[in-house]
C-alpha cells in the first residue's frame, strides 16, 4: 500500500475531472483503474508463486521471453519509470514542505535533500527501510481517513469555487468518440496514482515464504487502496462538485479548507508531505533489486550487484537510483514526467502479464509450486487478456495525448537495445577469457 499511495491521489482527482466532467464518469474512471490494478495484483500474485526471485518483473520477463527484453525493462525502470516517478513525487513533497515551513529555498534543493536522505536510510538495510516505510504508511492512511470523514461534512453548494450548486448529471455521458478519448486520457493520471503495487515483487527473494506472503500482500494491499481512493474521490466530488474539482489544482487542500478552514489545509498539507515521503521510501527500498539482478546477470556494472556484508543490501544500486532521481528532479516537471512514465510503464505491465502464458507451459516450474503445497492462484485467461489490452490502450492514449513527452520515454526505451548488446558482448568476452584461463 505504501508503494501505491503517494501524491497522486491528492492531486490527480482534479486532473481526471478536467477530462471527464460527469460525476459518474469521474468515479467510474477510478473504479476502472482499481479493477485494472486488482487484475494486475492477481496476475503478479500468480507470477510470484511461480517465480519468487529477486527482481520481480525483470525475472519474469527474462524467464518467459528473452534477457534482452528483461534488460530493456530494467533500463527504462532506472532511467524513466522509477526515477522519473520518484522525481515527480519529490518535487510535490518540496512544494508542500516549503508551503508549510516558508523556507527560502528552491524546490529542487528540498527535493534533492529528501531523495538523498531516503537513499541513505535504505542503505542501512531492509529492516531500517521497512520500519520507516511502515511508520509513514500508518500516518498517510490516517491523513486520508481524515480527508474522507471531514469531506463528508461539506456539500458543494457551499463551495466558493463554483458559487452555485451544479446538477449531478451535468456533463455529457453519452457514448461518443470524444468521450472515449477523454476517458482514455483520464486513465493516465488514474493509473499513475494506482501504480507502485508491482514493486513489492522486486524484493521477493528477501521475503520469508514469498510464495505465500507476496500474493497475500499484493491482493490485500491493492483492495485496501481501491477503497481509500474511491472514498477520496467521492468526497472530492461531494464537497467541490465536478466543476469545482476541475478548476482546482489542489483538491484535497480545498476540501479540508472548506471543512476546517486554514487548520484543515495545513493538516492535509502535512499528510501529503508524509505520503510522498512514504512513496519515495518504498521506491528506494524495492526497485534497486532490479538493477542488482541485471548486474548479477552480467548485463550491468558489476559493482551494482555488490551487497554490503553486514546489511546485505545493494548499496551501489540504491545510490545510483537516488542520484538519477535527483538529476531528473532538478530538470523535469510533474506533468511532463507523468506522461512518459505512464506510457512506458503500461507497455511493460502488459508484457509482464503475458509472461504467465509462457511460465505456465514450463512444467518444471509448476511442479515445484505443486510440491510445496502452497495455495493455488490461477488467473483466468480472459482476465489476463483484458489486463494486457487495457494497459496497452492506456499507453496508446498517453502517447496520443502527449506525443512529445511520451517520445522521451520511447527514445530511452529504444536506446536500451544497443546498450544491451554492448553489455552482452562484454559479458561473453569475460566468460570466454575465464574459460581459457581454466
Amino acid at each position: 500500500m505504501g508503494g501505491i499511495i503517494g501524491s497522486g491521489i491528492f492531486i490527480n482527482p482534479s486532473v481526471v475531472a478536467r477530462q471527464v466532467h460527469n460525476p459518474l464518469l469521474i468515479l467510474g474512471a477510478w473504479a476502472v483503474g482499481g479493477l485494472i490494478a486488482l487484475a494486475g495484483a492477481f496476475i503478479y500474485a500468480e507470477l510470484a508463486s511461480l517465480r519468487p526471485q529477486v527482481g520481480g518483473q525483470y525475472a519474469y520477463i527474462r524467464e518467459a521471453f528473452h534477457p534482452a527484453a528483461a534488460f530493456i525493462y530494467g533500463w527504462t525502470l532506472l532511467l524513466v519509470v522509477q526515477t522519473g516517478g520518484m522525481a515527480a513525487v519529490a518535487v510535490t513533497f518540496a512544494r508542500y514542505f516549503l508551503d508549510l515551513t516558508h523556507l527560502a529555498a528552491s524546490e529542487w534543493v528540498v527535493a534533492a535533500f529528501a531523495l538523498g536522505g531516503l537513499t541513505l536510510i535504505n542503505c542501512l538495510g531492509v529492516r531500517a527501510g521497512t520500519s520507516l516505510q511502515n511508520s509513514l504508511m500508518i500516518l498517510k492512511v490516517l491523513a486520508i481517513a481524515a480527508l474522507i470523514v471531514f469531506g463528508l461534512t461539506v456539500d458543494w453548494e457551499h463551495a466558493v469555487l463554483t458559487g452555485k450548486r451544479v446538477s449531478s448529471v451535468e456533463g455529457d455521458s453519452s457514448l461518443s468518440v470524444s468521450l472515449v478519448t477523454a476517458f482514455g486520457a483520464a486513465m493516465v493520471p488514474v493509473l499513475f496514482a494506482y501504480g507502485g503495487w508491482q514493486t513489492a515483487s522486486f524484493v521477493a527473494g528477501e521475503m520469508r515464504e514469498p510464495r505465500k506472503n507476496l500474493p497475500r500482500g499484493l491482493l490485500i494491499g491493492v483492495i485496501g487502496v481501491i477503497l481509500l481512493y474511491l472514498g477520496v474521490n467521492f468526497v472530492c466530488v461531494h464537497a467541490l462538485g465536478p466543476e469545482g474539482l476541475a478548476q482546482t489544482k489542489t483538491p484535497a487542500s480545498e476540501v479540508m479548507w472548506l471543512a476546517l478552514g486554514e487548520t484543515g489545509r495545513r493538516f492535509i498539507a502535512i499528510g501529503i508531505a508524509i505520503s510522498t515521503l512514504g512513496f519515495l521510501s518504498q521506491g528506494m527500498l524495492t526497485a534497486p533489486r532490479v538493477y542488482f539482478a541485471m548486474a548479477d546477470d552480467g548485463l550491468f556494472f558489476k559493482r551494482v550487484a555488490w551487497l554490503h556484508p553486514r546489511t546485505r543490501v545493494p548499496i551501489v544500486a540504491i545510490a545510483l537510483q537516488g542520484i538519477l532521481a535527483i538529476v531528473i528532479a532538478t530538470s523535469g516537471r510533474y506533468e511532463q514526467i507523468l506522461n512518459y512514465v505512464v506510457s512506458i510503464d503500461s507497455i511493460f505491465f502488459g508484457l509482464t502479464a503475458a509472461c504467465l502464458f509462457a511460465l505456465r507451459r514450463n512444467k518444471s516450474i509448476t511442479d515445484i509450486v505443486s510440491n510445496e503445497r502452497i495455495y493455488a492462484l490461477k488467473v483466468g485467461t480472459a482476465v489476463i487478456a483484458l489486463f494486457i489490452v487495457a494497459e496497452w490502450l492506456v499507453a496508446a492514449s498517453a502517447i496520443y495525448t502527449a506525443p512529445m513527452n511520451s517520445a522521451i520515454g520511447l527514445a530511452i526505451l529504444l536506446a536500451g537495445i544497443p546498450v544491451y548488446f554492448f553489455w552482452k558482448g562484454r559479458r561473453d568476452r569475460d566468460l570466454s577469457r575465464s574459460g581459457k584461463e581454466l
